[in-house]
């Protein structure tokens, strides 16, 4: 018994050792804006790193650094009044090249902070992190991560964890999560309106997620899951979050090569942005609160979004299933239709959204299967008289909530779809509105 107790004594003592903190003072970062600190700090990760793990302290005080690479077993720390800066410079910023092949992202970014193939890193503290995103200008339709970097870009990572600290002001994405496995987001502010592609959140084929407590405000998408190559995204929880958006609120796709799978998403409120002075992408009261959406042959299943109070949006719910085929890798070509099954949408309230209403749509022959729309209820402007059929032939487009305009349902026009459960469902208008409720097309129950 003795020896057992010393083993296991030693085990913390050596624990305690390994986990030690840096502070990136002692190696020469200043707390001066015009003083570029990032070979200090980057010593301060590595030295850590080789150490055994710990936390790289930033204390509290203005740093701006370039690139950064964390390593695994560091915690990179904020004290409270700690600011890293980006740099404004983009030669500052270094192209970082991973394995990992998707056609949506990459194979070499710039990002403020970069991590590929590490295990256990974190970024913690009650401090901030500022990209200083709007002097990187748009250059072409696909610069994001070319001419305007990241905030945050982890790739391949396992037990990753991201507590605590504001983000703010991303040249495009703020936080790109892409293949990574066991990652836990809790307590962060996010405000990222100052460039185009201003996601929040961008969890890519990750499995074993958690996400809570998160404030977000994004010019573009809020809390987004994508597929961007054949890994799908599984065993997803976002709960307790607050998300202003000027697009889409809580967004399943584009990207899905791969598919959803076990996604559970609840207790969300989605506002308009306290900052109302510019929009890069959208509608300034946001495009939708929910979007879901198969475009690339993968499969979505499983799917729980539940308990959500709303403010705005043009078109509050989407759901569609389309064949824009796009492959993961050059050269690749998609031959099938994906598919979207077991969706549960319930207890939703959604305040002041536009007069669209909303899509649930498949494709003839490749119906969406088991959907349950139950206790909603959408107020919004509408106003509208009559509108037309949708069309059929959109299904290799861009998916919009908006992208057919006015439906001929005021609430739900669900098309193409099997084992449909539509019960406890209230619509309201400000003005007249001639349109029913809910239409169904090609839709059993």
């Amino acid at each position: 018994m003795k020896r057992t107790i010393s083993l296991f004594t030693l085990c913390i003592v050596t624990a305690l050792v390994h986990a030690a903190d840096y502070n990136i003072l002692d190696f020469g970062a200043r707390a001066d804006t015009t003083v570029l600190s990032t070979n200090a700090i980057q010593q301060a990760i590595d030295r850590c790193s080789a150490s055994g793990g710990g936390r790289v302290i930033v204390p509290t005080g203005n740093f701006v650094t370039g690139s950064l690479t964390l390593r695994s077993h560091v915690a990179l720390h904020l004290d409270r009044g700690a600011i890293l800066y980006g740099s404004t410079r983009l030669g500052d910023y270094t192209p970082m090249r991973t394995d990992y092949v998707s056609l949506r992202t990459q194979t070499t970014t710039i990002q403020l902070i970069f991590a590929d193939g590490a295990d256990d890193v974190a970024i913690e503290g009650e401090g901030t992190i500022d990209g200083r995103g709007r002097a990187f200008v748009k250059q072409s339709w696909n610069d994001e991560g070319i001419t305007r970097p990241h905030l945050l870009r982890f790739i391949q990572c396992r037990d990753v964890t991201v507590r605590g600290v504001t983000l703010r002001n991303s040249g495009c994405w703020m936080q790109h999560y892409l293949a990574c496995d066991r990652v836990r987001i809790a307590d962060i502010k996010v405000f990222n309106r100052n460039n185009y592609n201003n996601d929040a959140l961008d969890l890519d084929g990750c499995h074993d997620v958690v996400v809570t407590g998160m404030m977000a405000d994004s010019d573009d998408d809020g809390i987004t899951l994508k597929s961007s190559s054949p890994r799908s995204c599984e065993n997803i929880r976002v709960a307790d979050c607050v998300v202003s958006s000027h697009c889409n609120a809580i967004k399943l796709g584009t990207e899905s090569n791969g598919g959803f799978r076990n996604i559970s998403i609840s207790g969300i409120v989605v506002k308009p942005s306290e900052d109302q002075k510019e929009k890069f992408f959208g509608q300034w009261r946001g495009t939708s609160v929910i979007s879901l959406e198969i475009t690339d042959g993968g499969k979505m299943e499983n799917v729980d979004v539940s308990n959500i109070l709303a403010e705005g949006t043009e078109a509050p719910i989407f759901v569609w299933l389309g064949n824009r085929s796009r492959p993961f890798r050059q050269g690749d070509t998609i031959t099938h239709v994906g598919t979207i099954r077991g969706v549960r949408i319930h207890d939703v309230t959604v305040r002041n959204a536009g007069a669209t209403g909303c899509p649930v749509i498949g494709m003839p022959g490749h119906p969406i299967c088991d959907i349950t729309l139950d206790h909603i209820s959408i107020h919004h402007d509408g106003g509208v008289d009559t509108a037309a059929m949708p069309p059929e032939d959109k299904s290799r487009e861009y998916p919009e909530a908006t992208m057919m305009g006015n439906l001929p349902a005021k609430g739900f026009f669900v098309r193409h779809a099997k084992g449909v459960v539509i019960q406890h469902i209230s619509i309201a208008t400000d003005k007249p509105d001639a349109r029913p409720d809910i239409i169904t097309i090609d839709a059993d129950d």
